[in-house]
């Protein structure tokens, strides 16, 4: 294990929730999180590129933001056009690459993650379009949420290893045909989403699904904090598949509050993945009880 590199971080860093847990009341501006974030965390999943196509300056920006840390890495999620609404052009290809390369030139890319709703389950079309996308970024580093059980099973995960594609596990509350939380190796990379257990909030976010929602509604199914032993457990399953890739990211999507960041922590701490592992003194004090054992 100690030959694999762990990237461990959140799911985005711009949650004004996360003051004063997190961030003080000082910093002002999103970039200056990003800073401050980086110097705790050696990775970051880019969400906001999910919503809106962004400009090359602001990726640039990323990237001036974290140059003291030689080893931090973005992860990306593809835009919605692609694999929501599946609808999408040559511009939209160019500008999503376009952001990728300044990237991947700066040595800052981690992978491109495609994520899909649970309603994309495995069949011939998905496949087909699937293939689609890959063969569309062929050039980077492609990590697949997919999260209907249907994938599980031998032939779609071959589909993944054929195309040395990163089968990304995810840990959520087991609702209908959803995805277990069991890491799969389809290649030398491991890509781990924790969303947390929040099943009464999740089934509510379902029975939602197509209303108006304000931001704090939609955050609500990923509130929630991973105990001691729920950690512990995700932990040992890390090391066994840490022993068979070459990287491993896991990125922690239970953000309200803070509390991705107390967990991300936590699992520093339980992977040893540090041999000094930094806790800023506002964490301390928002959540003594589980932050007690680290030391800095």
């Amino acid at each position: 294990m100690n030959e694999t590199k762990f990237f461990i971080g959140t799911a985005g860093w711009s949650y004004k929730d996360w003051k004063p847990a997190f961030y003080t009341y000082s910093q002002s501006t999103k970039f200056d999180w990003l800073k401050y974030y980086s110097h705790y965390f050696n990775c970051v999943e880019v969400n906001s590129t999910y919503y809106a196509y962004l400009s090359s300056d602001i990726i640039k920006g990323w990237v001036q933001k974290v140059e003291e840390v030689d080893d931090f890495m973005f992860t990306v999620k593809l835009h919605q056009d692609f694999t929501h609404k599946r609808k999408f052009s040559v511009g939209n290809i160019k500008d999503v690459k376009e952001n990728l390369n300044i990237l991947t030139k700066t040595d800052r890319f981690g992978g491109l993650l495609l994520q899909f709703p649970y309603s994309f389950a495995f069949s011939d079309y998905t496949v087909q379009y699937l293939q689609k996308l890959l063969d569309t970024f062929s050039e980077y580093v492609r990590f697949v949420e997919v999260r209907h059980s249907s994938w599980m099973k031998p032939e779609p995960l071959n589909f993944f290893k054929e195309n040395d594609v990163t089968f990304c596990t995810i840990d959520q509350p087991e609702i209908g045909k959803a995805i277990i939380f069991e890491p799969v190796i389809t290649n030398q990379k491991a890509y781990i989403r924790l969303h947390g257990r929040n099943t009464d909030a999740w089934m509510n976010s379902i029975n939602n699904f197509g209303k108006e929602q304000t931001y704090e509604q939609q955050s609500q199914r990923y509130d929630y904090l991973y105990s001691k032993g729920e950690l512990a457990e995700i932990s040992e399953k890390l090391k066994k598949i840490a022993e068979k890739v070459k990287e491993v990211f896991v990125i922690l999507n239970n953000h309200p509050f803070g509390k991705a960041v107390v967990n991300a922590f936590e699992l520093m701490e339980m992977l040893d993945v540090k041999s000094k592992i930094v806790v800023p003194d506002s964490i301390r004090v928002h959540f003594p009880e589980r932050i007690k054992s680290l030391l800095n």
